[in-house]
């Protein structure tokens, strides 16, 4: 595990949810600070070459998206979409599958155990160290997870996730949310 470098800015995440500001409205700075603390997270866990940073930045830009896109709980299917949508306007369509594995098993509660794509296990536990508040550390020292919160603060983040899961879960008492995968 390295130590994480806090960059403040990250101009490729901004240039991607720049069109989604009005979809996701009073939601954004809470969810861009949330992968904000997704990426450094990841990072964090997983030594990144340059094309790996790029994958991550454009997983976790989309990873949520379809809460908003689709307005549903069910969000999965239409994040993937979207980022399916903006790696074809980009040109990457070779890296679809891997983009769409980090986005499919982010909410995997199991590992995910294909040795050929590291980086799928490793945005997972990126993705649970923020979604736990940092409870569970996935090996990141408490000081590194608190310095990653303290810049990017949760602005209501989790208090959306509660209130976006609380209808369905009104309707499914005893199901699993379709968000979750074993």
């Amino acid at each position: 595990m390295k130590h994480i470098d806090i960059e403040p800015h990250i101009d490729l995440l901004e240039s991607i949810l720049a069109p989604w500001t009005r979809a996701v409205g009073d939601d954004m700075t809470g969810y861009k600070n949330h992968c904000y603390r997704m990426i450094h997270f990841t990072q964090a866990l997983y030594p990144c070459g340059d094309d790996e940073k790029r994958k991550v930045i454009i997983a976790s830009a989309f990873h949520d998206i379809g809460i908003w896109s689709a307005q549903t709980v069910d969000y999965l299917p239409p994040s993937k979409a979207q980022a399916m949508l903006y790696l074809k306007a980009e040109g990457l369509d070779d890296w679809a599958e891997e983009i769409g594995l980090l986005i499919d098993e982010h909410h995997k509660v199991t590992k995910f155990k294909d040795p050929k794509l590291p980086l799928v296990e490793a945005f997972r536990q990126g993705d649970l160290v923020d979604f736990s508040l940092g409870f569970i550390k996935c090996g990141l020292a408490k000081a590194q997870i608190k310095r990653v919160q303290a810049q990017f603060p949760n602005a209501g983040f989790h208090q959306m996730l509660l209130k976006s899961a609380a209808g369905w879960f009104r309707h499914h008492p005893l199901s699993v949310p379709p968000f979750m995968k074993w």
